[in-house]
């Protein structure tokens, strides 16, 4: 197998198809899916003569980087040119669902065509029937009898008739309200940014007449991949399953049907080259000078002075089911991790989203409930989970399942996590918490110059799970920024403080069916006559 990386230009011009003397459609075996954009591998075999061949492949993505071209050919079979084009002269280029619409419409207006016609017919013949009842009126040779039965016969036909018509018009009107709605369906489809495929015209030259097998490598940019994540948790001992997933989403021109994916974590839309850091330059501001001794030049000169020391400065800085665990292999000994996976899966060239299974990770966890009642009402049962660097994680949304109940969205966010990933499993209505005010020690007095105001709070935690918790609880006291802002008599019950941000945590051990509670206050001193925001 022989290697030949071509630099190519795409060519706009289509009549370079008149001169390929075989066409031939290229097999699209796998797909290496960047978060944004995606390498196609495709293969043929062919059969060369002797000399040059010049062949026109099909089943090409259209808008192709160029310049990620690389073509093989086996047997010392040269490649001598390769063009990438586009059908840009074809008269319409549709998306599979724009045509499916446009079919849809097509056909509706067939079919009331047909529905046109039988009105016409039926109308003929309801002016056939009202022409024969004046010339039954006008034959004075038929009897009464004759002639009531005439009459009874014609009315009795063009009721049907009447109520045929009825029905087709009813016919016609739901077929226009369905056109309506089809076009302007179409209109949006068409609005979207569909991406035809393309062609690919490459030379070879052979020694002598063989098959050769051909592959063909090229990087598309309608294409990538974003994570997302199913979280389940069977109880608060279990470890948690951890679904990896991929959306991929692709509109290359050409359907990915039944191919190798890979997922990689790289972009080779970010470039390759390193940064590279400049000096800066620290220069002192020069205003400008006026000078009545020298009339206006000497604000011209210190005007052309500040603005050669502004080109200077820009001058500088210009220059800065089965378990798909089977079926997944992860290599991460790159910059990048690729999960390789080895079922086949097809991908429509749609730009809708598609959703992959990667892989599956049983992660041990340590579980904690956590509540905030300040802020709500409701515990939330955490897990921590330790070592996540090893599972190859991207930020993305999560969906999260607890005791077999799905609880509701989330978000993973991996750049800002540290050695523990904490994940939030939801609400647990069998803990129950409570924040009161205590009345009875809430109280306003003024003394000399100063008001004092002293706040008291009662938490109670009940755990009416069957089994034992642990439940942090987290609230606050105020921070002064004030000198004439004091905080006295600070109550913490014993709580883990922070003197600088006023929050307290209170870790607690709950049995079943046991209650716990926590008071604790603060008194705030204050300049007479004067209002403190956000206080209460």
């Amino acid at each position: 197998m022989r290697l030949y990386r071509i630099s190519v230009v795409a060519m706009l011009c289509y009549s370079a198809v008149a001169h390929a003397q075989t066409q031939q459609r290229l097999n699209i075996d796998a797909a290496t899916v960047f978060l944004s954009g995606a390498e196609l591998t495709s293969s043929t075999k062919l059969n060369l003569v002797k000399g040059e061949n010049e062949i026109l492949f099909t089943n090409v993505a259209g808008d192709v980087n160029s310049q990620s071209l690389t073509v093989k050919a086996s047997g010392g079979v040269v490649v001598e040119s390769a063009t990438f084009q586009n059908n840009y002269l074809a008269a319409e280029v549709l998306s599979p669902r724009a045509k499916e619409l446009k079919d849809s419409i097509e056909l509706l207006k067939e079919n009331k065509e047909v529905i046109a016609n039988k009105v016409k017919v039926i109308n003929e013949q309801l002016t056939v029937l009202k022409d024969n009842t004046k010339v039954g009126g006008a034959n004075s040779g038929l009897s009464v009898a004759e002639l009531t039965k005439m009459l009874d016969l014609i009315s009795l036909r063009m009721e049907g008739y009447l109520t045929q018509k009825s029905k087709l018009e009813d016919q016609q009107k739901k077929t226009d309200e369905r056109i309506v709605k089809l076009t302007k369906q179409l209109d949006e489809e068409q609005k979207r940014d569909y991406q035809p495929g393309g062609q690919l015209l490459v030379k070879f030259y052979a020694k002598e007449a063989i098959t050769t097998a051909i592959s063909i490598d090229y990087i598309v940019p309608h294409a990538g991949w974003t994570p997302t994540y199913d979280i389940m948790a069977d109880d608060a001992n279990s470890p948690v399953k951890l679904y990896y997933k991929a959306n991929i989403y692709q509109n290359s021109g050409v359907k990915w049907n039944n191919i190798r994916l890979s997922l990689s974590t790289g972009n080779p839309n970010e470039g390759v080259n390193t940064p590279t850091m400049n000096p800066w330059y620290l220069a002192f501001y020069t205003p400008n000078v006026y000078s009545r001794a020298a009339g206006d030049a000497a604000p011209m000169v210190a005007y052309k002075k500040a603005t050669m020391e502004k080109d200077m400065s820009a001058e500088l800085s210009a220059t800065q089911g089965t378990s798909m665990n089977d079926y997944v292999s992860v290599d991460n000994s790159g910059i990048n991790t690729t999960f390789d996976i080895d079922l086949p899966y097809t991908i429509p060239s749609d730009g809708q989203q598609h959703l992959v299974a990667v892989k599956k990770y049983d992660v041990p966890a340590t579980y904690r409930y956590f509540a905030v009642p300040k802020l709500d009402k409701d515990a939330f049962l955490q897990a921590n989970i330790t070592n996540w660097e090893d599972l190859n994680l991207l930020p993305g949304q999560t969906n999260i399942f607890y005791e077999g109940t799905y609880v509701g969205q989330g978000y993973m966010d991996v750049r800002n996590v540290k050695d523990t990933m904490t994940i939030s499993l939801g609400r647990d209505k069998k803990i129950i918490v409570k924040r009161e005010q205590d009345k009875k020690l809430r109280s306003v007095k003024t003394i000399g110059t100063n008001v004092r105001e002293t706040f008291a709070y009662t938490i109670t935690v009940r755990n009416t799970r069957k089994e034992k918790i642990d439940l942090t609880i987290q609230d606050q006291q105020p921070v002064s920024n004030d000198k004439d802002i004091v905080l006295e008599d600070k109550n913490t019950a014993n709580a883990e403080y922070d003197e600088a941000t006023g929050i307290m945590k209170w870790p607690l051990s709950l049995a079943p069916n046991e209650t716990k509670t926590i008071s604790f206050g603060y008194t705030v001193k204050y300049p007479k006559g004067k209002i403190i925001t956000g206080l209460r």
